[in-house]
C-alpha cells in the first residue's frame, strides 16, 4: 500500500469503498442492461448511422441508381393553329354582269343564291420545321385553306394564328402581271413578298439563273408557259429562306429536270428549320419532300398524322 491509502484506512485516493461485481453463475446466461430485451429488435447498432446504413444500401444497388426518369424531348413550337376554321361561299344561280343589276336584284328580291361550304370544321397544328403533305382530290378545298393561312382570305368561322414570315406560291402566274416582262415581274412580285428593291437588284442574276429563263427574261408572261410561270415563281419565292413556304402543286408542272432541282431546293431549306406546307396529287412525291401529311374530303378534316400513314390511306381511298 502507499501512504495516501495507510491514511485513507486502506482505502483508495476518492475515500469510497468499492465492492467487487459478484460473477455470474456459469449456467446463466446475462442480457446486457443498456439494451431490453423488448427493444433489442429494433436497434440499429451505434458504430452504424442511420444515414450511412441508407447509403450502404444504396451503393449495394447501383441499378436503382441509375434509373432515374428520363427528360422529354421539348417539341419545337407551334407556327400554325386552325381551330374550327370554316369557309363559305355564296354561290348566286343567276348570272350579274354588273354591279347595277346586281343591286336591282337585291332590292328587288330575286338574287337567289345557295351557300356552299368548302372548309367545315377543320382543326390542326403545324410546329416549326415540319413538313406537311395535304392530299385531297379536286374539291376538296385544298387550296381554300392554303390561301386562308396565307392570309388571302378570311375565314367565315374558326380562328387562324399564324407565327412568322409567310412565303405563298399559290397559283401558276399567281402576282405576275401578264403584260409585263419577265425581268419587270422578278421586281413585281418581289415588292409583294416584301423584298426591298435593292434586295431584288442583287439577287436578280441569282433569280434568273435559277429558273433558267435568261434567253426569255424580257419577254411578256403572257407569252410563258404553265411551266415558264412555275419556274419563274419558284425561283423568286425561295431566293431567301422564309419561315413558312406555302407550294400549291407548283411543282406538278415543268419537266423532270427541273423538278429535281426545286426539291433539291426544298430539302436545302428544310435543313435550315423551314416551315412547309405542300399540296400534291402525288404520293411519291409528298413522301419524298413531307413528314406529315393531311387528308381534305369534300372540306372536312378526315385523317392527319405521319407521311407514310396517312399516304397508305390515300391511295387505298383514290383506287
Amino acid at each position: 500500500m502507499s501512504d495516501t491509502e495507510l491514511k485513507n484506512g486502506g482505502l483508495p485516493a476518492g475515500g469510497q469503498e468499492t465492492t467487487p461485481a459478484a460473477p455470474a453463475p456459469a449456467d446463466q446466461k446475462t442480457t446486457p442492461a443498456a439494451v431490453p430485451t423488448d427493444q433489442a429488435a429494433d436497434t440499429v447498432p451505434a458504430a452504424v448511422p442511420i444515414e450511412q446504413s441508407a447509403g450502404a444500401v444504396s451503393a449495394a444497388n447501383p441499378a436503382e441508381q441509375a434509373e432515374k426518369p428520363k427528360k422529354k424531348k421539348k417539341l419545337p413550337p407551334k407556327v400554325i393553329t386552325l381551330e374550327g376554321v370554316g369557309m363559305r361561299f355564296r354561290l348566286t344561280e343567276q348570272k350579274v354582269d354588273n354591279l347595277k343589276e346586281y343591286f336591282i336584284r337585291l332590292v328587288k328580291r330575286k338574287l337567289n343564291y345557295h351557300e356552299f361550304w368548302a372548309l367545315k370544321d377543320v382543326t390542326f397544328h403545324v410546329r416549326r420545321g415540319w413538313r406537311v403533305g395535304i392530299l385531297g382530290l379536286n374539291g376538296a378545298g385544298k387550296s381554300t385553306l392554303l390561301k386562308i393561312i396565307a392570309g388571302v382570305l378570311k375565314p367565315s368561322e374558326g380562328q387562324v394564328t399564324v407565327k412568322g414570315n409567310v412565303v405563298p406560291l399559290l397559283e401558276l402566274g399567281a402576282g405576275f402581271d401578264k403584260e409585263y416582262t419577265g425581268a419587270e415581274n422578278i421586281y413585281l412580285y418581289g415588292s409583294m413578298l416584301g423584298y426591298p428593291r435593292d434586295f431584288i437588284r442583287e439577287k436578280f442574276d441569282e433569280i434568273v439563273d435559277f429558273s433558267e429563263l435568261r434567253d426569255f427574261i424580257n419577254t411578256p408572261v403572257k407569252n410563258y408557259s404553265s411551266g415558264m410561270k412555275a419556274r419563274l415563281g419558284f425561283a423568286i419565292a425561295t431566293v431567301v429562306d422564309p419561315e413558312i413556304l406555302i407550294l400549291d402543286e407548283v411543282l406538278s408542272v415543268g419537266d423532270s429536270k427541273f423538278k429535281k432541282k426545286s426539291e433539291k431546293k426544298l430539302k436545302s431549306m428544310m435543313k435550315k428549320g423551314v416551315t412547309v406546307l405542300f399540296v400534291s396529287h402525288s404520293c411519291d412525291q409528298v413522301r419524298r419532300i413531307c413528314n406529315r401529311a393531311i387528308i381534305l374530303d369534300h372540306g372536312h378534316l378526315i385523317a392527319n398524322g405521319k407521311v407514310d400513314e396517312i399516304c397508305d390511306m390515300y391511295e387505298e381511298m383514290i383506287k
